[in-house]
C-alpha cells in the first residue's frame, strides 16, 4: 500500500467558489476536472495524483468543492462539502490574489479577508480543523495590480 488516500486525497484544496482549486489541481496531477469561469463549476471533488519523480511518493490531492459563507450552517451543501475538507491530512487554500466576491449585493473580500473567512468556517463547522498543516497558494498573479494585493496579504 502506498498509503494514499485516493477517495478523499491526503491534501484538499480549499477555498471560495471559482479561486482556481480545479485548475491548480489539473496544472499538478493527470486529474481532468471541470474547469470554468463561473462560480460552483465544481460539484463533487475530483482527486489527482502527484507523484514525484523517482515514483516513491504518490500524494492524493482533492478539488473540493468552494465552500460560501454559512457552510457550517450546511448552506450551498456546505456539510457535506466540509466532510471532504475533514477527510484530508493537510489543506491548501487556494486564494484569489483579487479577492472574492460571489454576488454583487454581497461584500468584496481582500485575499487576507478570504483566508480569515474560510478559516473561520471550517472552525465553525469542526473545532480544531485549522490545526492540520496549512499551505496557502496565492492564484491569478498573472493579473494587473496582484503583486500590490499580495504585498498586502
Amino acid at each position: 500500500s502506498s498509503g494514499i488516500n485516493a477517495e478523499y486525497g491526503d491534501v484538499g484544496l480549499v477555498g471560495y467558489p471559482n479561486a482556481g482549486k480545479s485548475s491548480l489541481l489539473g496544472m499538478v496531477s493527470k486529474a481532468t476536472p471541470k474547469i470554468g469561469s463561473y462560480p460552483f463549476t465544481t460539484l463533487k471533488p475530483t482527486v489527482g495524483e502527484v507523484v514525484n519523480a523517482d515514483h516513491s511518493r504518490r500524494v492524493a490531492i482533492a478539488d473540493i468543492p468552494g465552500l460560501i459563507e454559512g457552510a457550517h450552517e450546511n448552506r450551498g451543501l456546505g456539510h457535506v462539502f466540509l466532510l471532504h475538507i475533514e477527510r484530508t491530512r493537510v489543506l491548501l487554500f487556494v486564494l484569489d490574489v483579487q479577492g472574492f466576491q460571489l454576488h454583487h449585493n454581497l461584500p468584496h473580500r481582500t485575499p487576507f479577508e478570504t483566508f480569515g473567512y474560510l478559516c473561520r468556517e471550517l472552525e465553525l463547522y469542526m473545532p480544531g480543523l485549522t490545526k492540520r498543516p496549512i499551505v496557502v497558494a496565492m492564484n491569478k498573479m498573472d493579473t494587473e495590480g496582484a503583486d500590490d494585493e499580495f504585498s498586502i496579504f
